[in-house]
């Protein structure tokens, strides 16, 4: 039991949270060209991508603005999710598969 919750987290929980910074970051990057006029978001394409980006990101960033509010125009709250899912990703997931055995190898 304890090679399957290895192999889960290791082949699975890990390129999750991988991809979940990685779309992270396209969405801010996207806000911002969007903030600055860059992209119109009247492209059809450019319209998709944001909106999938934004229905990702957004049910992570909802309840951390509820705690901290953007401050002069900053969103704090994409600051702390990142920083959230790297502690999660270096820190929480490397100590669970100390936990479940010595043959755990990331």
């Amino acid at each position: 039991m304890n090679g399957f919750l290895q192999s889960i987290l290791i082949h699975f929980v890990s390129p999750i949270i991988s991809l979940l910074i990685f779309i992270m970051f396209i969405y801010m990057a996207f806000s911002w060209l969007i903030a600055f006029n860059i992209v119109n978001l009247r492209h059809p394409a450019m319209a998709q991508i944001y909106n999938i980006t934004r229905r990702i990101v957004e049910p992570i960033l909802t309840p951390i603005r509820r705690f901290i509010p953007p401050m002069g125009g900053l969103d704090l709250a994409f600051l702390v999710a990142i920083l959230g899912l790297y502690w999660i990703q270096g820190y929480i997931i490397p100590t669970l598969l100390r936990l479940l055995g010595p043959n755990a190898a990331i």
